[in-house]
């Protein structure tokens, strides 16, 4: 029997590739012996070649094992976080841009259908959008002055009358059947004073301050570059989304369509929504204010109104404020009753407006909202604050669009689905958005050169990539 050398893989070889180049060597005459049945056993012999390997497995690297994996995850996560807080500064430099161009969106996803409607009715694409460009600027424009006059005149007053009834409300708190220390209120209201007085609060309106050349400037900037950016947003918003969406193939483009869509419905339900809620609100507030007695009545209801477009924070800021004013003009039982009206009007609009008007286009638990609402307001001031939830549900939307991990329905272990059926990006689309969709999953990847050379690159990559498939399919049928 001959004494032949034969190359015999060790098992670690397929994830060591030191022990594949080492390799072992196993005499012939020990491997015609072992299946022979005499002598050792095939354990024995693994056994030698395991020893035989002599080399270090990689996989129990530094990096390889739970400590390892974990760091390099962390590194990773640092990345993204620092790649994200780059992206924020950047985009805060050009907050007057930024700032202009969400508001302009916004605005236009409530006007779009409007828009839709008049080109149904016959008419053009243009004199439809200036109908409607009109119409939104001389709305948002009226309530606008309407605020600032109406306010105007009795600012001080409102003012003055707010720190008394926090005064009163303060000596009441430390004088009741459960007194409260009054360097605790103090602090409190001093901390909540230098965050409202700081750069931070107030750089969502202009500047430190509303005064000065260089903060009306800004906001001058800010106001026209909105004004046409929605313009723009109006007459040639189909011509933008179909110009994003060549850009993608197949289902790729479908979803990027959808994303667009729920974007849209979102953003314009949730000002359609919300300006109705509040307007609902001021004028019930405003009444009840009224019939109290309560003297700065008309600038309170417009608190609330503008309070209504910062979910939860805005109507309980200035039902407080109410109380206060009233609190001090005409006494302690009016100041309950005004409490009493603004609890029943946000009961109201809980329950009846806001599934009526707005019905689910938020589809956000309470605590994203206040999260959102904090975030916003820390980064961008009070436009962070009114735009933080709006955009949030946009996110969720859109996540909801591009992922497919999240488990639907019933689970015998977990239970029901906290996500209702309704509240899904899925069940908000149309039967024609479905078919649109359909489609563009369903069509054939196609594209053309914007340049003047003459050259299918995409055509050429897809011959190297099914030549390199072939040859690799042709190795393994070899090997």
């Amino acid at each position: 029997m001959s004494h032949s050398a034969q190359y015999i893989p060790a098992p670690e070889d397929a994830e060591n590739p030191s022990a594949s180049e080492a390799g072992v060597l196993v005499d012939q005459q020990d491997a015609d012996h072992s299946s022979s049945g005499s002598g050792g056993t095939g354990t024995e012999g693994a056994g030698r070649r395991r020893e035989s390997a002599g080399t270090k497995d990689p996989s129990q690297g530094p990096w390889r094992d739970a400590l390892g994996k974990t760091g390099a995850r962390a590194a990773q996560l640092l990345l993204i976080a620092a790649v994200a807080a780059v992206l924020i500064w950047l985009l805060l430099r050009v907050k007057v841009v930024l700032i202009a161009l969400l508001v302009a969106l916004i605005l236009a996803s409530a006007v779009a259908p409007l828009v839709r409607w008049l080109v149904r009715k016959g008419w053009s694409q243009m004199w439809a959008t200036i109908a409607a460009f009109v119409g939104i600027v001389a709305l948002v424009g009226g309530v606008i002055t309407g605020v600032v006059f109406a306010i105007r005149g009795e600012w001080d007053s409102l003012v003055s009358s707010a720190e008394e009834g926090w005064q009163e409300a303060q000596g009441w708190l430390t004088n009741g059947p459960l007194p409260v220390d009054t360097q605790m209120i103090d602090d409190a209201v001093k901390q909540v004073t230098d965050f409202v007085t700081s750069g931070s609060f107030a750089s969502g309106l202009a500047s430190n301050t509303l005064t000065g050349i260089s903060a009306a400037t800004e906001f001058i900037t800010g106001l026209v570059l909105m004004v046409v950016i929605l313009f723009f947003f109006l007459k040639d918003g189909g011509k933008i989304t179909n110009f994003a969406l060549r850009w993608f193939q197949g289902e790729t483009r479908a979803k990027v369509a959808e994303s667009a869509d729920r974007s849209s419905e979102v953003l314009g339900g949730y000002v359609r929504g919300t300006a109705t809620v509040a307007a609902v609100d001021a004028v019930l507030i405003g009444i009840g204010l009224m019939v109290v007695g309560v003297p700065l009545a008309l600038p309170l209801a417009v608190i609330v109104f503008v309070g209504g477009f910062i979910p939860i924070v805005g109507a309980t800021v200035a039902g407080v404020l109410a109380a206060l004013v009233a609190l001090v003009t005409v006494g302690f039982v009016e100041a309950l009753i005004v409490v009493a009206i603004v609890i029943a009007v946000n009961q109201i609009e809980g329950n009846l407006l806001q599934p009526v008007v707005m019905g689910r286009t938020l589809s956000l638990h309470a605590l994203i909202v206040l999260l959102a609402l904090t975030i916003g307001t820390l980064v961008g001031g009070i436009f962070g604050a009114i735009l933080a939830v709006p955009y949030t549900a946009v996110a969720w939307a859109v996540i909801q669009v591009w992922t497919d991990r999240y488990q639907t329905g019933h689970d015998p272990v977990l239970g029901d689905d906290p996500l209702d059926a309704k509240d899904r990006a899925r069940s908000k689309a149309t039967l024609g958005q479905r078919l649109r969709y359909r489609q563009m999953r369903g069509q054939a990847e196609t594209g053309g050169e914007l340049g003047a050379v003459e050259h299918d690159s995409r055509g050429e990559r897809r011959a190297e990539e099914r030549a390199d498939a072939e040859r690799a399919e042709a190795g393994q049928r070899d090997a």
